[in-house]
């Protein structure tokens, strides 16, 4: 049971819900089934991206690259000119393949490491897709260039729009997924653990009630705060 099914069950508890069984079937369809009769499915609202064969989590791409830069750091070793930089670095979508993007990183972070004048912070750009700024370190550490975080253009947003735009993607893709077992229990049930807004504030309750407008066909979709499981909005 991943996170946000752990969520989920605390929810389903809270509900008064005693006949709760975990993977009734197995490893498919549905995640829940409560009282041998509704069939829940669970999944993350997390922000995504379109991908020629669907979509994908902007996560999925930003924490594998965090780790090969990461690593790239590492890789060129201490610093010639007696100081250390922080490299802080945004990116844009699309991403390139890491085998092109590594020497092209690689290149500009070794003339500047071997460049003896470089005293000031500077920024590094790779057109369209990344751009690195490089922070003086206060003390020199053990390697030339340290991790300091990185930015996303393509996250954040205003959270109505982005919940808005995900929870379309999220139901579609949920809603073809229990396709061919919609028949075998008689209610369904989609709870979205949300992890954009961390759930639906009471000032926000009305703008999401009035504005919202996602049409569906389960018999409930609800969004679940991954903070408390007591806090639920009902789409």
């Amino acid at each position: 049971m991943d996170d946000s099914e752990k969520v989920a069950n605390d929810y389903l508890e809270f509900l008064g819900f005693e006949s709760i069984a975990y993977e009734p079937d197995g490893n498919m369809p549905p995640d829940f089934l409560v009282n041998g009769r509704i069939a829940i499915e669970v999944r993350r609202l997390n922000q995504n991206e379109r991908t020629a064969s669907g979509f994908r989590g902007l996560e999925e791409i930003a924490i594998p690259l965090q780790m090969k830069i990461g690593r790239l750091l590492a890789s060129l070793g201490p610093p010639k000119s007696g100081s250390s930089w922080f490299v802080h670095y945004t990116v844009r979508r699309p991403v390139p393949e890491w085998d092109v993007l590594r020497p092209a990183i690689r290149q500009r972070l070794i003339a500047f490491r071997d460049n003896r004048s470089a005293d000031r912070s500077t920024a590094i750009t790779i057109p369209d897709c990344i751009e690195i700024e490089l922070i003086r370190a206060s003390k020199t550490h053990a390697t030339c260039f340290v991790p300091g975080g990185y930015s996303d253009d393509d996250s954040g947003g205003w959270v109505f729009q982005e919940t808005q735009k995900n929870l379309r993607l999220c139901i579609d893709e949920k809603t073809l997924k229990i396709a061919h077992v919609r028949d075998k229990y008689p209610e369904w049930w989609l709870i979205l653990v949300d992890r954009i807004g961390y759930g639906v504030d009471d000032c926000d309750r009305q703008m999401f009630h009035k504005h919202l407008g996602i049409k569906h066909s389960w018999d409930k979709v609800i969004l679940l705060s991954p903070l408390d499981h007591r806090s639920a909005f009902e789409i």
